[in-house]
Order: structure tokens, then sequence, then C-alpha cells
């Protein structure tokens, strides 16, 4: 038998920032906030569009199901990065501020994905360089593929 599929896309932009560092090892994060001090390690980029309450009510619902592929698609300029993780039951989206992607299982109001395969320190060097321009625009592609809906 033949699974049903579907894809939901959410796209947001946000600004690079002259304080991003990107080192952390286990999370990114992309922030409404329009600054960053160098504490936070684990922002990639400010000014975004939307934080997670913001999502789409048909993404909220794809990614909080047990499984959901999620793949994040950052371009910014000719720099392309691409990170996979996935969704869960237990996400809760409510944060106005900001959205953070996870390697653990770890959920709070920010978390949008967990057990993702790339966190900030694991970003191209090249795109993380490009990110430190505030000049820099990124767009960010939100992709949950849900299987059998």
């Amino acid at each position: 038998m033949r699974t049903k599929s579907r894809i939901v896309v959410e796209e947001l932009v946000a600004r690079g920032h002259p304080n991003v560092q990107a080192t952390h090892r286990t999370t990114f994060e992309i922030t409404k906030e329009t600054f960053l001090t160098p504490r936070g390690d684990c922002i990639i980029a400010v000014c975004a569009s939307k934080g997670a309450a913001d999502l789409s009510t048909a993404f909220k619902e794809a990614v909080k199901r047990d499984g959901t592929l999620i793949v994040i698609e950052l371009h910014a300029g000719d720099l392309y990065e691409e990170i996979r993780a996935y969704g869960s039951k237990s996400l809760i989206l409510t944060s106005p501020f900001s959205m953070v992607v996870r390697k653990s299982d770890y959920i709070d109001p920010r978390t949008i994905a967990i057990r993702a395969n790339k966190a900030a320190a694991d970003l191209k060097r090249e795109l993380i360089d490009f990110l430190k321009d505030p000049r820099t625009v990124v767009r960010i592609v939100l992709k949950a593929f849900l299987e059998d809906y």
C-alpha cells in the first residue's frame, strides 16, 4: 500500500549581526531580538520576521507529530545550508521571540525541532562569517514532511 505524503512549508527572514559566534554544540537559534551579546553563542541570526508562536497553524500541527521530518534551509547570498531534525507531539511552540533547533530531545516554548543533525558549531564557517555582517539577509525555509496524513 502506498503512503500519502505532504509537505508543509514556512518561510521567514532574519539578519546577520557582528556578534554572531555560532559555537554552540547542541543548538542553534534565530531570534526576533535586534541585539546580540557575545554570550549568545547559539544565535545565528537576529531581527527575524517570526518567532515560534508566529508559525502557521498548519506548520505547528505538522511538527507536533512524533517523527515528522523537518528540513531547515538557510539561504544567504549564494550560500546554502541544510539541517535535518524531527518534530514531536510535545512541542509547545509559544515563544513570541525565537526559534531553537536542538540536537537533543529537550523541549521548551522556543523549540521548533529536536534530534537535529547540526547545531550552530556544525554550520559552514563561510556562512557564519557572512552572518557576522548586519547587512546580510538570511532566508529560512522550514519544511515539514508528513507521511500518512
